[in-house]
């Protein structure tokens, strides 16, 4: 099965996401189908979270998994600020 466009797109904004995440010391695996960031701190792997990426009329952006956005993929640094916030317990 080929990827679409559209999910070319979201792995390249979990892409982004992902390196933002590692580089504040968490672990992300991406998922291939459907994909999906598996986000979690090395030091406390009972705190995971699934974060996606979605279409929206204003734009991509990135998701919980209880699908509340957590921020446009536009900007990954700021996404990955507040998921490793929640990781850690705010």
């Amino acid at each position: 099965m080929s990827a679409t466009p559209r999910e070319h797109t979201r792995t390249y904004f979990l892409g982004k996401l992902a390196r933002e995440l590692e580089a504040r010391g968490l672990t992300a695996t991406l998922r291939a189908y459907p994909p999906a960031l598996r986000v979690s701190d090395p030091d406390a792997a009972m705190l995971a979270e699934t974060v996606d990426c979605v279409p929206l009329a204003d734009g991509w952006f990135y998701r919980w998994s209880w699908g509340e956005v957590v921020g446009i993929a536009d900007d990954p640094a700021l996404a990955a600020q507040r998921i490793a916030k929640v990781l850690a317990g705010r």
